[in-house]
């Protein structure tokens, strides 16, 4: 099974969001987003420790695009769908395609957390995977300390099935775990 040549939406909607595929003019919003975020963001997400320039930004989000056609890492962007504001980034990725499971990553920009809006976004993600893409597990993998994260892994209707000790080093050089969260077809979804 070739993944090049699999057919799927670059976009879908929940009832509050638009969640599509990357485009070119994207690196604006998710710079944007990065910088009112950094100091809730650094702890968890190593990439924002040397703030990138707007450039910088555009360049991934177009390197991004061309992983999303070539169908090795399907990042997704989140935007609310009555104000058109990129609310924050997810998407799918350390895939199998043979297995058919996908881990979901995500962040959620500063100003839009408290409103659940990452949940209804991990939710349609888990809808479109399961739906467009057959997947068979599904996967949140956070830090044991990042609590925003796990609730929404939690609210979203994942499981917690472990704990990775010592599986990342932190900023300062210590170790650190993180959790295992899933949702697996023939235990949670059918």
């Amino acid at each position: 099974m070739n993944p090049l040549l699999l057919s799927f939406p670059e976009h879908f909607e929940t009832q509050r969001l638009l969640i599509r595929a990357p485009q070119w003019g994207d690196g604006q919003y998710v710079n944007e987003a990065i910088h009112e975020s950094v100091n809730e963001m650094l702890p968890w997400l190593p990439f924002v420790k040397n703030l990138p320039s707007i450039d910088d930004s555009e360049a991934y989000v177009r390197k991004a695009r061309l992983n999303f056609l070539e169908r090795s890492d399907l990042v997704l962007h989140v935007f609310e769908k009555n104000t058109g504001q990129f609310v924050g980034s997810s998407g799918l990725h350390r895939f199998d395609w043979y297995v058919r499971k996908f881990e979901i990553g995500y962040w959620l920009r500063t100003s839009r957390t408290g409103d659940g809006l990452m949940t209804e976004a991990v939710k349609g993600i888990v809808a479109f995977a399961i739906s467009e893409l057959e997947a068979n597990r599904l996967d949140i993998r956070c830090d044991t300390r990042n609590n925003a994260s796990i609730a929404v892994a939690k609210k979203a209707g994942f499981t917690l099935e472990g704990t990775l000790r010592n599986v990342n080093l932190n900023d300062s050089g210590e170790l650190t775990d993180a959790h295992i969260f899933s949702i697996a077809k023939g235990y949670e979804f059918h």
